[in-house]
């Protein structure tokens, strides 16, 4: 007898809760195979096709496209062990284990008997928020037993997925990966003992601490029964429930924060919230460094970008003032400073804007750098940029002169500490070797975060950065 599995959207990473369908690929009654592309999802951060971890017949979808599902919600049914009708093989039975998008496949996990334990539900006071206001109690969402967990005898801490949660007997089994999730919900003083996950088995999403502290705003001492749980098949999340447009009013046109839109939207608003920025900027004659492109593309090979150009000044100032390559950890206070340089660089596609990562910038040369920029900016145009490509930066290179604007006070791409902005560069009257003459000029502007420099820091690196553009030559001192 065929067993019928069900597959929930995974989470995709960095902290995403949420997907929209954008194209079915496979129909019910289709045959799949292990780690068989059934879905193309789009996140706040790319277009990426979800793999289904088991092969069989294809027994129910849910959820139409353009539909927006929360990470632990079904995505469809499998029966495995089941022949079709038309006679075609039976893929598999068991299933991959894969659960991330481009993580590969890996063996099926071993079976654990799973135990599941009750926890009488008790409130937990949490605290205020950022306005500091006292909030109401908040109480697990429903009634009976706590979320399960997978356990082994003489295992010293739970593990969810295979992968320790890191709490000790005291904390007791909550099965959450994310260290951001645990950051919020302490940071609010909930105790995540008193939620029931919402992810697989049980995990607890952020936005399930999201809506255990609304309700405690609303001053709710239980969630109400009626309102759906994100455990619902096809019942939006949480989070998502509270996004719901409002009625347009005459003249009005509502358009919904989400998608990358949204995520462009929480991440800049975090960054003005969090982050105490200041702005230096300062013109430059960009003459010598336009020749020097001229003359590096015009002896043959692969084409130099003008960014790729911008990118290896950068690295090579970040060299210099290490204090600008950092980030600030504002829990522990401390000041984290990285020994590699992930360039993060703004790209306009279709789709919003999205700032790619160039790895392990400082150790390209610029060949190098104009061929990632290149992939980047193509498969930012395409969707297909991963997860992976679009989070890690260290520094961000603007180059909003291809607006045909001269200058911007850029906001920090969180929880990075500073951004490059670069204007147009166009031709301007400009004093040289004491005479007036006609220069190409650009304006640089550094935005950074006081907290990691003064502006000494800062105006010495723009400084350098400046030098660079009107001298390359200046650049062969660091290479």
């Amino acid at each position: 007898m065929a067993q019928v599995l069900e597959f929930k959207l995974p989470d995709l990473g960095e902290g995403l809760t949420e997907a929209e369908i954008v194209r079915w690929l496979v129909e019910v009654g289709d045959v799949v195979a292990i780690d068989q592309p059934v879905v193309e999802v789009e996140t706040a951060k790319a277009m990426v096709e979800v793999p289904c971890p088991y092969g069989g017949v294809v027994t129910a979808r849910f959820g139409e496209e353009g539909t927006e599902l929360p990470v632990g919600a079904p995505l469809i049914t499998v029966a495995v062990g089941e022949r079709p009708a038309s006679g075609a093989d039976d893929t598999a039975s068991e299933g991959s284990g894969n659960v991330l998008v481009g993580y590969g496949t890996s063996e099926a996990p071993a079976r654990r008997r799973r135990v599941r334990q009750e926890r009488p539900l008790s409130g937990a006071s949490a605290t205020a928020g950022p306005t500091g206001a006292a909030a109401a109690p908040v109480h697990a969402r429903a009634a009976g037993p706590a979320a399960a967990v997978a356990t082994q005898a003489g295992e010293p801490s739970a593990r969810v997925n295979g992968q320790a949660t890191g709490l000790g007997a005291d904390d007791g089994p909550v099965p959450v990966i994310s260290p951001l999730v645990r950051r919020l919900a302490r940071q609010n003083g909930l105790d995540l003992r008193e939620l029931t996950g919402s992810g697989p088995d049980g995990l607890i999403l952020r936005a399930d601490v999201e809506y255990a502290l609304r309700a405690s705003v609303q001053g709710a001492m239980a969630a109400p029964a009626a309102e759906p749980h994100p455990r619902v098949a096809q019942a939006p999340s949480p989070a998502l429930a509270s996004r719901s447009s409002a009625p347009a009013a005459p003249g009005e046109i509502r358009t919904p924060l989400k998608g990358i839109r949204g995520a462009v939207a929480d991440k800049l608003a975090r960054s003005r919230r969090e982050i105490p920025d200041a702005t230096c900027w300062v013109d430059a004659d960009a003459t010598e460094l336009m020749r020097a492109r001229t003359a590096m593309n015009a002896a043959g090979g692969p084409k130099i970008s003008l960014l790729a150009l911008l990118a290896r000044i950068c690295t090579a100032a970040l060299t210099r003032f290490p204090e600008l390559n950092s980030t600030v950890d504002a829990e522990a206070r401390e000041i984290v400073r990285f020994d590699h340089v992930h360039l993060g660089f703004a790209a306009q596609t279709d789709r919003g804007l999205v700032v790619p990562v160039v790895r392990d910038a400082q150790a390209r040369d610029a060949e190098s750098l104009t061929a990632e920029f290149a992939r980047l900016t193509e498969a930012g145009r395409t969707g297909t940029l991963t997860p992976g490509e679009l989070t890690g930066g260290t520094f961000t290179l603007n180059n909003y002169g291809v607006f045909g604007v001269d200058g911007s006070t850029p906001i920090i791409n969180h929880p990075e500490a500073a951004m490059l902005g670069v204007g147009r560069i166009v031709p301007k009257p400009w004093v040289h070797e004491g005479e007036l003459a006609v220069r190409q000029v650009v304006q640089l502007s550094l935005t950074f975060d006081h907290r990691v420099c003064d502006g000494g820091v800062a105006g010495g690196f723009l400084r350098y950065v400046a030098d660079c553009v009107e001298q390359p030559a200046v650049l062969l001192r660091t290479l």
